[in-house]
């Protein structure tokens, strides 16, 4: 149908379940990371700024319920009249403290009038049992989604961006987050072209995800260099090949097709501040990017799903 996206996109799934557009409210809740703290590794994923995944947070440096308003606020120059939220915990890794204090932050933006859910940033290696019971807690009061960040599910991959964890480990967390947590929701992140990974790589990267694990959404970034990370020395020395926008959009087809239709695509591009990105440039044109994935995905006849097992279409 005209007008339809060929996939399960987010904001069609917010408006279902909640019934109206529903904002994503973005937090810096001062949180640190594991590879950054020398819990188990030191300096961070190679292509992460010294300000983590927070680029773009309004007021990063206020009081939590400040950002809350201050980010709203901002929204609602462009849709004033959403009043639903849900708070994302976003920056860093928003498990990666004693439990009293992870309590004490969320409940902060948790209880603001509108909230509806809560998003939380984590890794694999950052949900001990305590906490997923307190995730579990708070799904019996709203919707919680965990988005856990995997990037890769190749050892070689994981060690040379410094991710510090395995992904024996991320399926062993998604298990229990199902079993202690059985009502959050739980959003894979993977990022396509990091260094030496192929195009049949980001293919098995998605296809493992779906398949090893009962996840309930995916977020597919595009890998943005940027300036102050590691990763730009691997890209001056030849060992990073950024993708092209054909490229990029070949491969998130590709990848659409493999995806379980139930499974929300949350994300199948992402943003970069445009005075910290090296490239690949054409990123910062979003909706060009978006419209080129939608518009080879009616090309090929396709849609989410099409060439996955369990699906009886075919594209």
């Amino acid at each position: 149908m005209k007008g339809m996206k060929s996939y399960n996109s987010l904001n069609d799934y917010y408006r279902k379940l909640f019934g109206e557009k529903t904002f994503k409210v973005p937090i810096d809740a001062g949180f640190d990371c594991p590879n950054r703290d020398g819990t188990v590794a030191h300096g961070g994923c190679t292509f992460c700024t010294v300000s983590g995944s927070g680029d773009a947070i309004v007021a990063p440096d206020a009081p939590i319920r400040e950002q809350f308003y201050k980010e709203i606020d901002f929204m609602h120059r462009k849709w004033p009249d959403v009043r639903k939220y849900l708070v994302y915990f976003q920056n860093f890794t928003n498990t990666h403290e004693k439990l009293e204090v992870i309590r004490e932050r969320y409940e902060q933006a948790i209880n603001e009038p509108g909230v509806v859910g809560l998003n939380i940033g984590t890794r694999p290696d950052c949900l001990p049992d305590e906490t997923i019971a307190y995730l579990a807690d708070l799904s019996e009061r709203m919707h919680v989604t965990v988005e856990l960040g995997l990037q890769t599910t190749y050892e070689e991959t994981s060690d040379l961006i410094n991710r510090a964890h395995s992904y024996e480990l991320y399926v062993e967390t998604v298990q229990r987050v199902r079993k202690l947590a059985p009502k959050a929701e739980i959003v894979s992140h993977l990022i396509n072209g990091l260094p030496g990974e192929t195009h049949e790589m980001m293919l098995e990267n998605v296809r493992r995800c779906v398949t090893d694990n009962d996840i309930q959404g995916i977020k597919l970034h595009l890998l943005h260099l940027m300036t102050n990370t590691r990763m730009q020395r691997d890209y001056h020395e030849g060992r990073l090949q950024l993708l092209s926008q054909e490229e990029y959009v070949s491969i998130v087809c590709d990848q659409l097709e493999i995806i379980p239709e139930h499974i929300v695509i949350h994300r199948i591009t992402g943003d970069a501040p445009r005075d910290m990105l090296i490239g690949p440039m054409w990123s910062l044109n979003k909706w060009e990017v978006l419209n080129a994935i939608e518009a080879e995905m009616r090309r090929r006849g396709s849609k989410q799903g099409c060439k996955a097992k369990e699906q009886r279409f075919v594209c």
